[in-house]
């Protein structure tokens, strides 16, 4: 039997004039006969994995081809290695390869013509997708949207090439940043908003019933919305032939050079400040959200030691046979970085003060817009900043003396006392790193002195349209995490930390 094999992508068709019925009758009169079996592939030359093909090696294998017609070689692959791994695969079976544009000579220099026109298609498929590739950026560096994006609260004009607000879907964007980030009745975190959405009967973006939690959260950081959007920001070069890897092999979407990104014009749905408030919301979210506990803590997910940098969640704890709730920050899991100075503070004790301190600022939302440009003009993160640098500083020149020391010294120096202290070092380097990170974050959080004012001003009105004994746990709970930031406990005291 004799098998026929002709492929093309939609890239080749639409810029070579390919067709598959072309190469198909062209190799029906090259195979001179009507006994044949066709293999026809619509897919990238780029990779082996591919239908027809699989099929056609099989059934060679198998014995049921003994010839095959093709019309060049770059229609089996468009890279060399390939071609060459699968002609000699054809060989092994004593296959007869017919090309309808040129003969396949089984001699060195039939192998060696062969292997330059392989070289060749696959030079010039390398360069068809850099000329493709170029051309999409001067299009873009020149203002045009080069496709429908699909972003939900947006559409496409394809004669302006341009992206353009779709008012529907926008007003459900602006609903989802104000349920996540304004005090409310009706929705608690992400899960609560796309459950809230499916409820209504909102349609998703492909026109779905259910939303996902995920899905609100890819929203929620989209900075399309406040009219930043970019092309080339990812590289997605090797990613299609993913289908066909095993899980450990694909190639995974990196990230681009910052100066490589493309902007483009995009019309903003969401105001900056709104926006950035959500961004530091859902950095905090796997502290505010994390799953229900047995027990419900009011500050849940907010406290921290002064001293060691650990979170105190709280906990059910005995005094003196009796139980009571605390804050602590003793961690007994194993792979807690550092276990915690032994600080515990009484739950009932440590909400009331706060809560009382949230409720004076709701009551007076002045007075604490007045604490937040304080704080500002002399925070007192930029001493702990200082002092965290210094600290870091002492502890890499700690222990580059110490491999130094180890590297130059003759003496019998124990290799386990090495290790030991060499990862005490580190651990405590690795601390020092998170609290520099979390320092820089606090303090870059305070220039947004308009948007600290706004956020406190909506808990307030939410606030003061209820009776104060109306207010659920619930309710408390949410007001306190729309003020408070962090709260801080330290031996002699503590301190509240604002958005």
């Amino acid at each position: 039997m004799v098998g026929i094999y002709a492929r093309v992508s939609t890239e080749e068709q639409a810029k070579s004039g390919f067709s598959l019925d072309d190469q198909i009758r062209e190799c029906r009169k090259k195979a001179g006969t009507s006994k044949v079996a066709e293999y026809v592939d619509d897919a990238s030359g780029e990779f082996l994995d591919r239908p027809s093909l699989t099929r056609l090696r099989r059934d060679v294998k198998d014995g049921v081809i003994t010839k095959i017609v093709c019309l060049d070689p770059d229609r089996l692959s468009r890279k060399l290695m390939n071609q060459l791994l699968i002609t000699d695969e054809f060989d092994k079976k004593g296959i007869d390869l017919v090309f309808v544009n040129g003969e396949y000579a089984k001699t060195p220099e039939g192998q060696l013509f062969y292997s330059m026109r392989g070289a060749i298609a696959e030079f010039e498929k390398a360069k068809i997708n850099e000329r493709m590739s170029r051309g999409r950026r001067e299009k873009a560096r020149q203002g045009r949207v080069l496709r429908d994006f699909r972003i939900y609260g947006y559409g496409y004009d394809s004669v302006k090439e341009q992206i353009v607000i779709n008012e529907s879907e926008a007003a459900v964007v602006r609903l989802i940043f104000d349920l996540f980030t304004q005090p409310n009745d009706l929705v608690q975190g992400m899960n609560g908003i796309a459950v809230f959405l499916t409820n209504k009967g909102v349609p998703t973006k492909r026109g779905a019933r259910v939303w996902h939690r995920q899905v609100v959260r890819q929203m929620l950081m989209n900075e399309a919305y406040v009219g930043r959007f970019y092309q080339n920001k990812w590289n997605t070069e090797g990613m299609l032939g993913n289908q066909y890897r095993q899980p450990d092999e694909k190639i995974r979407m990196k990230i681009r050079p910052k100066e490589e990104w493309i902007a483009l014009p995009c019309p903003s749905i969401i105001e900056e400040a709104k926006f950035e408030h959500a961004q530091r919301l859902l950095k905090e979210s796997r502290r505010r959200w994390a799953g229900q506990s047995v027990n419900e803590y009011l500050l849940s997910g907010l406290v921290r030691c002064g001293s060691c940098g650990n979170t105190m969640p709280g906990r059910k704890g005995k005094n003196w046979g009796r139980s009571i709730f605390e804050y602590t920050d003793v961690k007994n899991t194993a792979g807690a970085k550092t276990r915690g100075c032994g600080r515990y503070m009484r739950c009932d004790n440590l909400d009331q003060f706060v809560w009382e301190a949230v409720r004076s600022w709701l009551h007076n939302p002045d007075e604490l817009a007045v604490a937040v440009e304080v704080r500002v003009e002399a925070p007192v993160e930029q001493v702990e900043l200082e002092r965290v640098q210094k600290d870091l500083e002492k502890t890499r020149n700690g222990r580059k003396k110490l491999l130094t020391l180890f590297a130059s010294s003759e003496d019998d120096i124990g290799e386990e006392e090495i290790r030991i202290e060499l990862k005490r070092w580190k651990e405590k380097e690795d601390v020092l790193h998170q609290r520099l990170g979390e320092l820089l974050e606090q303090i870059g959080s305070q220039n947004d002195h308009e948007s600290s004012h706004n956020l406190v001003q909506e808990a307030a009105e939410f606030y003061l349209a209820k009776m104060q004994d109306e207010l659920s746990f619930e309710d408390k709970k949410e007001l306190i995490r729309h003020v408070v930031r962090e709260v801080k406990v330290f031996e002699d005291g503590l301190e509240i930390y604002t958005f």
